[in-house]
């Protein structure tokens, strides 16, 4: 990632609302197929769309808006790796919710309501045979779309997310590796190639884990602490395993409590997970800091020392509202962090993305900028107050 310089960065998490017009297409494309010659025209001059409105908005890095992705930001990759079908869920099992979370059983009356309105594409697939990485031909297309939309906009750089090994396969039943370490390692060593390409054609891997945090969610009880801790720490390894090799300064991982704007008061505390967080050995962490269930955390780097050389990329907008964040708010929480870490170790960042998948957005669009322009207005008040003073930090 560019180092910060004399000023503070901005980025998001990746997905971001797609325009109707293109929405429309991916339904088509989902429903009963649209060649190529219509689609892949399309998706280039969407992702040209989205990068220059990103950069109008004061963005510095950028993505593709995750246009290239028809399905969900996870399951993408059932896509691009073989050895998986599709299989009836179980009888505990109900689309999406594959388990249920304590979330639910509080507010029962919540989600009876919330759940239909919806429009996720998710379905359950089944790991039946070896894992290999397929995705190279669509994988080619983001790369080559996202770099030509960069070349002719006024960004910093550009990144690509994509999913870790653990929220890969989260939903996804092992019917065919012997051990649950044989089958995430397998998924891992696959999706190497995927975060390798990337970072070869010289754009920022940005790794996706959502799952990871959520997963305690839906361990703890019955599970133990340490029960989830074992599980995170496999998994953890396999994301390690992935990225062995590969240059720690052009990669980022990225966790949240999931883009649902549901309760959360289940969730797990960052102060319990902060310490596997870390262990990934990537150059930066973007962590949702923005929620109203989370934004007190940013007291956890208080006691936390984020590692020499690494970059945090807090939450300042939140995806889970409509009111969009005062500048000033903004740059009271970057200088809060940048007075923690130091300066040059902050980037500006989102929580989630504004998009779960193509048909289910989390704020409308036209909202959705105003926040980016609040987050970079944000970023230009704390700029100022941090670059005008001498501290111990800098």
């Amino acid at each position: 990632m560019k180092n910060n310089g004399n000023r503070i960065l901005t980025t998001h998490v990746g997905s971001l609302v797609r325009p109707k017009p293109f929405v429309e297409l991916l339904r088509r494309k989902l429903q009963r197929g649209v060649p190529d010659n219509e689609y892949l025209p399309a998706l280039k001059s969407a992702v040209a769309q989205i990068v220059h409105q990103q950069a109008e908005a004061g963005i510095d890095i950028v993505s593709d808006g995750e246009f290239g992705k028809g399905i969900g930001w996870e399951q993408y990759a059932i896509e691009r790796l073989s050895g998986f079908g599709p299989r009836q869920p179980l009888a505990t099992e109900s689309g999406n919710l594959a388990v249920a979370f304590r979330d639910m059983e509080r507010f029962p009356e919540f989600y009876q309501e919330y759940w239909p309105k919806q429009e996720l594409t998710e379905a359950v697939y089944a790991c039946v045979g070896p894992i290999r990485y397929t995705g190279h031909e669509a994988l080619k297309r983001d790369i080559e779309d996202l770099k030509a939309a960069i070349a002719v906009s006024d960004v910093v750089e550009g990144f690509l997310p994509v999913v870790a090994p653990a929220s890969a396969i989260a939903i996804s039943p092992n019917e065919y590796y012997k051990t649950d370490e044989e089958y995430i390692f397998a998924v891992a060593e696959a999706l190497r190639e995927e975060y390798r390409t990337i970072v070869e054609s010289g754009l920022i891997a940005q790794i996706d884990d959502a799952h990871l945090p959520f997963m305690y969610d839906r361990m703890v009880p019955p599970g133990t602490r340490e029960d989830y801790r074992k599980w995170a720490g496999m998994r953890i390894d396999a994301l390690n395993h992935a990225l062995r090799g590969i240059p720690e300064e052009r990669t980022r991982y990225h966790i949240c409590w999931g883009s649902w704007n549901r309760p959360h008061t289940t969730d797990v505390p960052l102060k319990e997970i902060v310490d596997l967080v870390l262990k990934v050995q990537v150059g930066g962490y973007a962590i949702e800091a923005a929620n109203v269930r989370h934004e007190h955390e940013w007291r956890v780097w208080e006691d936390v020392k984020l590692p020499d050389g690494k970059t945090l990329i807090p939450g300042v907008i939140a995806h889970t509202t409509n009111v969009v964040e005062h500048p000033e708010l903004v740059a009271q929480r970057l200088v809060r962090f940048a007075n923690l870490v130091g300066r040059d170790n902050v980037i500006g960042g989102t929580d989630c993305g504004f998009a779960q998948g193509p048909f289910v957005q989390r704020v409308h669009p036209s909202i959705m900028w105003a926040k980016l322009e609040s987050l970079a207005e944000g970023a230009r008040i704390a700029t100022a107050e941090l670059w005008s003073k001498r501290s111990a930090t800098v």
